[in-house]
């Protein structure tokens, strides 16, 4: 089908926004709280034109990941009302959005379009078929390498790599001495750290959290595999210090040419190639997350989205936000001002639609990634949650929180895998019969 919003008039947003979306709004203010991740710093640095077209003041609250998690989930369960906007994501918006705790967001614009978001995110940010938070954007996860060390050591990098070609081409290319490291993976304790990436490499590992049953499976072979081949990896060709890298810390490392891989995010791909912050940025390489021959890649899914919590008395100039926000039109105004690759990546079907961006290197990578995994069927065993790299129940964030830990203890050297996986099997058993899974 055609159509008529593919990107061709990137000036709508520099010239004035218009519409019915971003009428005058007084002098209003709201407090947007979001994570400081580099496409939403640079979403900051635009709101000015947003408050010139609408009258409505942004006040900035910017917090590293694990800290905003807590800030809002602390926020929206006692109705503290810090916020207008919050920056949420695929675990918090269907739950929430459940409870009555966010704004539906089922009355947005026609010129929004909201079925050019892509399924799995709109999906994933609804529930019973409402859509609670906006996409600004979206990632599965991927590897990045570095195609001039792969060149200089012969080796080629497969498109669909198993973990068995990624651990031997890591640890080849680790050379202590020029401060390369083969790997860089997530360390950094927390649900959605080092437990994204962990989860999933289990998952490819043949793993589950629970059975059918609501059993904990912490203690299974197959996690017991995935977590001994996690800690060995990094030990053997992962970066010093690896227990507390998260996100932003590997991101650095890579842009470095610290990192001969790094398997994260998609979105982490526009910040590896942008030759202003990366040195490594004329040689890097993109392949699907690595599988470990079971039929499940470890790729994840997730969409830093915009939400507007139940209670805010400023709904209206909060969803004004939430549309120019997460808008093609901001995707084209980024696009005029800093070129296709740094537009915010993963949310819009138009995106891949457009020439221009299909040109990027990542583009296509990016969009196999995400369809890549599939959060209703996320491991090879059959389980009675969705999410991908979580659990989508509540109890999720004190799980992955506590587990976080442990596995951050393990990397650190303060414990064996098996203690580490004791510890959690036991912890998540009791979770469940506590919370009467069963």
């Amino acid at each position: 089908m055609h159509r008529k919003h593919a990107f061709g008039a990137a000036a709508t947003l520099a010239a004035g926004l218009s519409g019915p979306a971003f009428a005058q709004d007084g002098a209003a203010t709201i407090t947007v709280a979001t994570v400081n991740n580099g496409d939403m710093v640079r979403m900051q640095g635009y709101t000015d034109r947003f408050t010139e077209e609408t009258g409505i003041d942004v006040e900035w609250v910017t917090l590293e990941e694990n800290v905003l998690r807590q800030r809002v989930t602390t926020d929206i369960t006692t109705g503290g009302g810090q916020f207008d906007v919050m920056t949420i994501g695929m675990y918090e918006a269907p739950i929430w959005g459940a409870q009555g705790r966010l704004v539906p967001l089922d009355d947005l614009s026609e010129e929004y379009d909201v079925d050019d978001i892509l399924q799995p995110m709109r999906a994933g940010l609804s529930a019973d078929g409402t859509l609670y938070a906006a996409p600004f954007y979206g990632e599965s996860s991927m590897i990045m390498y570095r195609t001039d060390l792969f060149d200089e050591a012969g080796i080629e990098m497969p498109e669909e790599p198993s973990w068995e070609f990624v651990a031997d081409a890591a640890r080849r290319l680790t050379d202590r001495g020029a401060e390369v490291n083969g790997i860089c993976l997530r360390g950094k304790a927390g649900w959605g750290e080092n437990m994204a990436l962990l989860t999933t490499i289990a998952n490819s590992f043949g793993a589950r959290w629970v059975d059918e049953e609501w059993n904990s499976q912490a203690g299974s072979p197959e996690w017991l595999e995935a977590a001994t081949f996690y800690n060995d990896l990094l030990a053997d060709a992962g970066p010093p210090g690896a227990a507390g890298n998260g996100f932003n810390e590997n991101l650095a490392l890579f842009q470095q040419g610290r990192c001969a891989m790094w398997i994260d995010a998609t979105v982490a791909a526009s910040f590896v190639t942008d030759p202003e912050s990366s040195e490594v940025a004329d040689s890097v390489g993109f392949a699907l997350a690595p599988d470990a021959g079971n039929g499940i890649r470890a790729n994840w899914l997730w969409a830093w989205a915009l939400a507007i919590p139940a209670g805010t008395d400023a709904e209206d100039a909060a969803k004004r936000f939430v549309e120019w926000a997460t808008s093609r039109d901001y995707i084209e105004m980024v696009a005029e001002a800093e070129g296709w690759a740094n537009v915010p990546p993963g949310a819009r079907a138009s995106l891949y639609e457009t020439p221009e961006y299909r040109q990027i290197p990542f583009a296509e990578m990016t969009l196999r990634s995400i369809e890549a995994a599939d959060p209703d069927s996320p491991t090879v065993d059959p389980v009675p949650y969705t999410g991908v790299q979580f659990m989508a129940i509540p109890e999720w964030q004190g799980i992955g929180t506590s587990a976080g830990q442990e596995f951050a203890a393990m990397l650190a050297g303060q414990q064996t895998p098996e203690e580490a996986l004791a510890k959690v099997d036991a912890m998540l058993d009791e979770e469940m019969e506590a919370a009467g899974y069963r």
